[in-house]
């Protein structure tokens, strides 16, 4: 009886890999490689496109050569003098408390190794780190579960938008994923907007987060970088070949962080500044008329979205700040009656304390978030901020 049930048991589970082993297959087969992104089968880094990345690669292999070396080298004389002077062959062990040239030897050689290592790993992390002369600066806020991104300066300033999972691709991934046979190389990598950059233009990116902590990763670049709340950090890349290519959020962020995708979109200079034209237009057709004039209620609705897209990730959605970041409940800034205190700090920054400008958004959206912030937590100014006076205050 019990080895009929073995018996059953095996045979339908051999059944089942089989099924699966073949579903796998097919749609292994269905899939190529992905240019920009992974590739079947893939077991060595993504083809670098910028000079960082080609550097990593680069010291990827010259760490795992010295360590094979070092790996052969060391076990090889341990396993060759256990074997060699092993009792039964009639060696006996030497006694002896120390050796000054041993010590020496075992104290040179492997500090010869770190420096060897340290030298070139040094030379790449710097480079990593230097965001000077940028052309181009965008900032990259995570959330859950998409990307924001902000065009600070350079050509495209005050372009942004919001980044998702293409919406077939979610229903496919709720449908059980792809179906075996039909080719979708680029599976929860495609997205609505794709982060449009000139070839051969240093990009620096600035990260943030609104929620938990994300990370920014494109491995064709070399780039991963964390998004933190309440935190700003930055990274570049010089992309020096045109084409799409892709990454994922690297921080697990919740639920959904595998729906959180990265493209970024690599064109000639040409054409990126006739992407710039187009989305401009966009935002201009999008427009709000800054002569209109607002309710509060309007305001605070609208000014509470404005806060939550650029604000939260620094301030906190309670509006008491974190670290070096100042609090604006109970801001004297914000609860100051004069409108254009407040405003100038929207439309100028304030380097000095890590505030940066907001002169991209637009007149309504500042005037909306400042009607917010002087109207929510213990701020109960009962102040409203016209878009009218942020148009004076650009003056």
């Amino acid at each position: 009886m019990m080895t009929s049930i073995f018996n059953k048991l095996t045979s339908t589970l051999l059944a089942t890999l089989v099924w699966a082993g073949g579903s796998v297959f097919s749609l292994a087969h269905a899939v190529s490689d992905l240019p920009g992104g992974p590739a079947v089968n893939q077991l060595n880094m993504h083809p670098p496109v910028t000079s960082v990345a080609a550097d990593q690669a680069w010291l990827h292999w010259f760490m795992l050569v010295i360590c094979s070396v070092v790996f052969v080298a060391v076990f090889g004389v341990m396993f060759y003098s256990i074997w060699k002077h092993r009792k039964s062959v009639g060696h006996k062990a030497a006694n002896f408390h120390e050796s000054v040239t041993v010590e020496i030897i075992w104290t040179i050689v492997p500090f010869i190794i770190v420096i060897l290592m340290a030298l070139p790993a040094t030379k790449v992390v710097i480079a990593m780190k230097d965001t000077t002369s940028a052309d181009l600066t965008i900032k990259v806020t995570g959330m859950q579960w998409k990307w924001g991104y902000d065009y600070l300066k350079g050509e495209g300033e005050g372009i942004g938008f919001i980044s998702t999972l293409d919406t077939t691709h979610r229903e496919m991934s709720n449908n059980g994923g792809p179906k075996a046979g039909v080719p979708v190389n680029d599976y929860l990598l495609k997205v609505d907007n794709p982060l449009v950059v000139p070839v051969n233009m240093k990009v620096r990116v600035i990260t943030t987060a609104n929620d938990v902590i994300h990370a920014w990763m494109v491995p064709s670049f070399g780039v991963q970088q964390a998004a933190i709340p309440g935190f700003v950090r930055d990274t570049w890349f010089r992309a020096d070949k045109m084409g799409d290519y892709y990454g994922q959020c690297a921080q697990l962020c919740g639920k959904e962080h595998a729906y959180m995708p990265i493209h970024v979109k690599v064109v000639s200079a040409a054409d990126y500044s006739a992407w710039v034209i187009a989305e401009k237009e966009k935002l201009l057709a999008k427009a709000d008329d800054p002569t209109k004039v607002w309710t509060s209620e309007d305001l605070m609705l609208r000014g509470e979205k404005v806060y939550a897209a650029n604000c939260a990730a620094c301030h906190q959605a309670n509006g008491k700040g974190v670290g070096a970041i100042k609090p604006l409940d109970g801001s004297a800034i914000v609860l100051d009656g004069d409108a254009h205190v407040q405003a100038a700090v929207l439309l100028k920054g304030r380097v000095e304390l890590g505030m940066p400008s907001w002169k991209q958004l637009s007149d309504t959206e500042i005037a909306a978030v400042m009607t917010y912030t002087k109207n929510t937590w213990s701020n109960q100014t009962g102040q409203r901020v016209q878009p009218a006076d942020i148009t004076a205050a650009r003056q």
